[in-house]
């Protein structure tokens, strides 16, 4: 077990205690609430651990030679000058944020910044607004290092790094308070992209010549962090995600304490090869640890090594209910839904007026399904904060397990009104909206929640369900597609996209797809049902006892008899009726059970054995044929044309006797 040294218990605690302050003092509550529960998470010191916490283990994540110079951080007063101007301002800055502490952005703003250029709307033909949207990376450097052209532009003004912040910060949120005042009601006419926020044109003039005349992007100054992660976000704002990106690296390098900067890098990520690549550029501590084990949350890579790495920080903060939480929804996202259950009612146990990701535990208890324990859920939630969009998605999933699907999108859009960018909201509605038939509602519902998080594989998938209604084939392939990408373990994801290339009339793809449905799905070796995957002269070893979706198979069947490959149709109509049986047991080792016992006649084996049945009288195999329509009769299913099928048997079998 990692253990700290009580000169590094200490260093770390006093960097979260300054941490708490910094954010707290910028008004960047979520990411001061985020500290200042890992700080409280330490385990209690006692004497043992004061006597054997000289070292730490190799192993640790703090390790020097894996993390070196792990606790490294700025000192925010160690600029004189800085320190003098934050003195000046001292009376200002504790009027502006008792303004914004009351919600009064706007005169927050006008107390640190008087001159600011009154709101404008932004027109796409703005020097200001190219400067927000360039895609390519160099291109944007250059921007961001130039003077905008625009004929009135503020000027810079002479202040702290901290106030500077609050007022630009301020400036924005109240922007983005006007922003959602002018959308108005939910998937109305003016919600989403065509209503902007009309201060970010006149904050990126002023971060971009400040920061410009600090050197940019490749500054050696001294500097706090939090402007830099501010320009990220607007930049993020006007669609610039690459300068976007190398901004809030540039933060996190600055100041890692901020959590807030990690979440918004977070959501620039695509992929594990792309956070791969990142890591370099980031600092070397425990946030980058951190960061890490949420983004591979975040990317549903469910693997032993983040495990192993929870493992490592959890001996560092126990008590952590956000690695908790983290393990939790791993745990969701690998569909182990009984541990997540557990870790989750442990938490909600243990801190009980905590609602963060609550709504994906009432997901959890939906496809469980338990609705009484879903109730409780709903119940604990709404005596904690019936307003907080979390509380809002955990009782519409209530109603829409109760089949209520109206009173399910009304409280999925009151989240939405309390929190645009609630990306949960979004993705459940659009669900709801899918049981409504409403396929335009959900569609939208669904762009929303992709445009907010492209990591989302269910709202791809919902577009692809949605397009699929709409007989779109060809959009719901490529939605369909993404969802896969980001799912590629889930075989409802390559069933879809079998599906979908299937009706786009593209066969060999759809059976590809269908096979990986398969791969993804199945219980045992991938090596050993491989080789079924290529001939019909394979011996199906393994085939049996449930170990594959029938459905599947028959439907890759069906493909190959439209492809005219009879010989590979009959094979995986054969494989599709082999999962009715447990494996023999003279197969088994002594003394084990089956795995799969098989799983026993299915409407999907019966259309399998019919097919089967006409196959064999088409070939003339008079006894294969009769047993299989024998056996359709004993099954009660397709019994009139079973029986038919036996009297053409013994009408040919007849036949043969007699000629």
């Amino acid at each position: 077990m990692a253990t700290l040294s009580s000169e590094q218990r200490l260093l770390l605690q006093t960097q979260l205690h300054q941490a708490i302050i910094a954010c707290n003092d910028r008004c960047l509550y979520q990411s001061a609430k985020w500290a200042a529960e890992l700080l409280d998470s330490f385990p209690d010191a006692t004497d043992e651990d004061e006597d054997h916490g000289s070292d730490t283990e190799p192993d640790s994540p703090l390790d020097q030679t894996s993390h070196p110079n792990p606790w490294s951080t700025k000192n925010f007063t160690s600029d004189p000058a800085e320190a003098r101007l934050e003195q000046h301002e001292l009376p200002k800055f504790l009027l502006a944020k008792s303004f914004f502490d009351c919600r009064e952005f706007d005169r927050c703003a006008a107390t640190l910044l008087p001159n600011l250029l009154p709101q404008e709307p932004v027109s796409r033909a703005s020097p200001d607004v190219e400067k927000l949207s360039l895609s390519s990376p160099s291109k944007g450097k250059e921007r961001a290092t130039s003077r905008p052209k625009a004929a009135q532009k503020p000027k810079t003004p002479r202040l702290s790094q901290k106030s500077l912040f609050l007022a630009l910060y301020a400036k924005y949120l109240a922007g983005e308070k006007r922003k959602e005042e002018d959308s108005e009601m939910i998937l109305g006419p003016t919600d989403g992209p065509v209503t902007l926020n009309k201060e970010l044109t006149t904050i990126s003039v002023i971060l971009g010549e400040f920061l410009d005349q600090r050197g940019g992007l490749e500054s050696n100054d001294a500097s706090q962090g939090f402007l830099e992660y501010l320009y990220g976000i607007i930049l993020l704002k006007g669609k610039n995600e690459d300068l976007a990106r190398a901004w809030l690296i540039r933060s996190v390098n600055l100041y890692p304490w901020n959590w807030g900067a990690w979440r918004e890098l977070a959501d620039l990520l695509e992929s594990a090869e792309e956070l791969t690549r990142i890591t370099a550029q980031l600092p070397k501590n425990i946030m980058t640890f951190m960061f890490h084990i949420y983004c591979s949350q975040e990317l549903f890579q469910s693997n032993e090594q983040v495990y192993g790495e929870i493992d490592q920080i959890s001996t560092i903060f126990p008590k952590s209910a956000f690695l908790q939480t983290q393990r939790a929804l791993l745990h969701y996202h690998s569909k182990e839904f009984d541990e997540a259950d557990k870790l989750f009612a442990n938490l909600l146990t243990n801190h009980r007026y905590r609602l963060d990701a609550m709504d994906s535990y009432s997901n959890i208890l939906y496809v469980m399904p338990n609705r009484p324990k879903l109730a409780y859920l709903a119940s604990v939630a709404s005596s904690v904060d019936k307003f907080r969009p979390e509380t809002c998605c955990i009782i519409g999933n209530y109603y829409s397990q109760s089949s209520e699907h109206e009173k399910a999108v009304m409280y999925f859009r009151r989240a939405l009104t309390l929190d645009r960018q609630f990306l949960s909201a979004w993705t459940l509605m659009g669900h709801e909206y899918i049981e409504l038939k409403n396929t335009q509602a959900a569609i939208e519902s669904y762009r929303r929640a992709v445009d907010a998080n492209r990591k989302d594989y269910r709202a791809w998938y919902g577009l692809g369900q949605g397009y699929e209604l709409l007989d779109m084939h060809s959009y719901a392939l490529f939605y369909f597609q993404r969802a896969a990408a980001l799912q590629p373990w889930d075989p409802k994801m390559w069933a879809a996209v079998g599906n979908s290339f299937s009706h786009c009339g593209r066969l060999q793809n759809a059976i590809r797809a269908f096979k990986r449905a398969l791969v993804a799905g199945s219980y045992i070796d991938n090596g050993s049902i491989a080789g079924s995957f290529t001939s019909s002269a394979d011996p199906l070893v393994g085939a049996v006892g449930g170990a594959l979706d029938p459905e599947i198979l028959y439907q890759i069947a069906l493909l190959y008899e439209r492809d005219n490959d009879m010989e590979e149709a009959a094979a995986y109509m054969e494989l599709t009726l082999a999962q009715e049986e447990g494996p023999d047991e003279d197969d088994l080792p002594p003394g084990t059970l089956a795995a799969n016992p098989g799983i026993g006649v299915t409407q999907t084996t019966s259309k399998a054995r019919l097919w089967l049945a006409k196959w064999s009288f088409y070939r003339e195999n008079w006894q294969r044929a009769a047993q299989l329509a024998n056996e359709l009769c004993q099954d009660e299913v397709e019994v009139e044309e079973a029986k038919a099928l036996v009297r053409d048997v013994r009408a040919r079998l007849d036949a043969e006797n007699h000629g």
